[in-house]
């Protein structure tokens, strides 16, 4: 089974910027990261495919974060920028072990599928 380690939360202002890591410890079809927010539902926010390179964005998050992989590392990384307070959640990176039709709907952005999680960084925007 993946071990995934997650770093890199923190506390900004709004405008500021973040930039999240997720380390595995073997190999992935795609790594997620996901975000929830106390009393909300776990949200996908954006997605990497490590066979093709193809990538996922929530509309939430699309043109303010950027995620891409080193695979020498074999780290995923969330580039957060322009965070608004509405941003403020733990988030979670998530990996798929197996190959899955991200491109279809309701796919890469739905927990269940997921066979690995890492534990958690908590991100803070402050208005």
């Amino acid at each position: 089974e993946v071990v995934l380690v997650e770093s890199g939360g923190g506390s900004v202002q709004a405008g500021g910027s973040l930039r999240l890591s997720c380390v595995a410890s073997g190999y992935t079809f795609a790594v997620s990261w996901f975000r929830q927010a106390p009393g909300k539902e776990r949200q996908g926010v954006s997605c990497f495919n490590a066979y093709d390179g193809t990538t996922y964005y929530s509309d939430a998050v699309k043109d303010r974060f950027t995620v891409s992989r080193d695979s020498a590392k074999n780290t995923v990384y969330l580039q957060m920028n322009n965070l608004q307070p509405e941003d403020t959640a733990v988030y979670y990176c998530a990996a798929l072990a197996t190959p899955a039709p991200l491109a279809q709907p309701g796919v890469w952005n739905t927990a269940r599928y997921y066979d690995a999680w890492g534990h958690g960084t908590q991100v803070t925007v402050s208005p």
